[in-house]
């Protein structure tokens, strides 16, 4: 199985997941199992009704392995919601039946195999056998389901605890909890008893907060510059914007600089393995040019900053002059903004690194997370609609090719960052699903990428619309996306 391509990493951890419910279901029925978020190679999972161990976790896995070896068959089965609701009520998966009460439509497909019957969201291969490499670590309060085989797209291979992720989502859970709004239900629920409004600015000030917090630090620690890196569609630009003003609170003039600017012309750009210019790779970067020129910005000299044209892919022939002053701080966005290789020379003291991405721990339901790569690509495809004219088609394209390139340049120095920051809000799939189902109704049937529309189709219909967007502030980050920030001219 090919792992470069979105829709077969899917299929293989959809069969992972499914391995491991198996496996749980003849050790430790009564325990409850929710899969959670991303952590490197591997899905965090927690248990709850079962006291893990690694002598647990061992026995655990030689079963996942055991269903593997017989090569079972999976098949999907449709039935009526009704049914499927009392399936789970007696099977004691509330969580699955509140979610299945927002079902649009009066059937709804399961995953079948050996007995073993559940809702899983995405499709999965066709054998148990058809995945074999991946283990379990006992990872407290609850363990990592390692999918090994990622190691073909991922270069650091093998896990990697990864402490500052793990609390960014901590603290988002713990504010969910405290909400009550762990699951799609959940949500719908607040949406439909009215409490929206409020849930919104409960979700945008808690982000205000955290967001001041990271500005206070810069400034008490007396940084002289700001690397922001993340991927695709994680809000940086509105993100870099609102930190520029808490700086400004914080007695301290910001100065951007965008790492897209020191873009080697067109004709030094290393070729990718498509054939195509690989503008994803570091060695795309005038590194030298950026460094030297950082350097010489920080000892009070003032630079040339070369400006990158998108339309000729080359440089323009001049510049921008810049210089800073002893309370300035550089805030440089880009994707490399935590690779090492950048800003190498400049001091630990004088540099801050933030990465921005959207990461959620809320679930469809206990054994379907919502993945933070779904939530981008809604961002992506509403934005890209909205201010590039491109069509539908055109963003799933390049999405592949997008998803490579994070993985390969941005998430292996996730940790090298001071701080994680998610811009994630967990009101803003029923908004963003109003705009995504009327360009999904534009896609015909024959459609290269009709299993992702089907998908995202799916997951969709389980969210009431908001439809009311008067309480989101013009300077949100998901203003970002749909439009009316205050940062851009063009969505005044």
């Amino acid at each position: 199985m090919d792992l470069r391509f979105e829709k077969n990493r899917r299929k293989y951890e959809s069969t992972a997941r499914l391995l491991l419910l198996m496996a749980m279901d003849d050790i430790a029925r009564d325990a409850i199992i929710r899969f959670g978020h991303s952590l490197g190679v591997g899905i965090y999972v927690t248990v709850e009704g079962l006291v893990l161990s690694t002598t647990k976790l061992r026995r655990i896995e030689e079963k996942m392995h055991e269903i593997a070896a017989q090569n079972l068959p999976i098949r999907q089965e449709t039935w009526p919601v009704e049914r499927a609701i009392a399936f789970f009520e007696e099977k004691g998966q509330m969580d699955t039946v509140e979610l299945l009460r927002f079902q649009n439509g009066d059937t709804v497909s399961l995953t079948i195999c050996d007995g073993y019957i559940d809702l899983l969201s995405g499709p999965t291969t066709e054998h148990t056998g058809d995945i074999d490499s991946f283990s379990l670590r006992l990872f407290y309060p609850g363990m990592v389901l390692i999918l090994k085989s990622m190691s073909q797209v991922i270069s650091q291979g093998a896990f990697k605890d990864r402490p500052k992720l793990m609390r960014a989502y901590s603290e988002f859970e713990d504010w969910a909890r405290i909400q009550n709004c762990r699951n799609a239900a959940d949500l719908n629920n607040i949406i439909l008893s009215g409490a929206y409004k409020d849930f919104i600015r409960v979700s945008e000030s808690i982000q205000s907060r955290a967001l001041t917090s990271i500005a206070e630090e810069i400034a008490d620690l007396g940084c002289r510059v700001v690397f922001i890196a993340g991927p695709s569609s994680s809000g940086k630009t509105t993100f870099a914007n609102r930190l520029a003003i808490e700086l400004k609170v914080s007695g301290r003039h910001p100065i951007p600089i965008s790492l897209d600017n020191y873009y080697k012309n067109q004709v030094d750009i290393p070729i990718g393995e498509n054939g195509k210019p690989d503008l994803e790779c570091l060695e795309s970067i005038d590194t030298e040019l950026f460094n030297e020129q950082l350097l010489e910005l920080l000892q009070g000299e003032r630079v040339e900053i070369p400006l990158y044209s998108f339309y000729t892919k080359n440089r323009e022939p001049e510049g921008k002059l810049v210089s800073i002053g002893e309370r300035d701080v550089l805030i440089v966005e880009g994707i490399h903004g935590l690779n090492p290789a950048i800003g190498a020379d400049v001091p630990s003291e004088s540099k801050y690194r933030i990465y921005v991405g959207a990461l959620t721990p809320l679930n469809l339901d206990n054994h379907n997370r919502l993945r933070a790569t779904d939530i981008r690509l809604l961002r992506r495809l509403v934005r890209d609609a909205r201010t590039r004219n491109t069509r539908i088609r055109e963003t799933l394209d390049m999405w592949d090719d997008v998803k490579i390139g994070e993985i390969k340049y941005i998430s292996p120095y996730m940790e090298e960052a001071n701080v994680v920051f998610n811009t994630t809000l967990s009101y803003e799939i029923p908004v963003l699903k109003k705009y995504v189902t009327q360009m999904l109704s534009e896609v015909p049937d024959d459609s290269p990428h009709y299993s992702s529309i089907q998908r995202i189709r799916q997951f969709l219909d389980y969210f009431v619309e908001i439809t009311d967007e008067s309480d989101i502030p013009p300077i949100s980050i998901l203003r970002e996306f749909i439009g009316g920030c205050t940062f851009y001219d063009n969505d005044r």
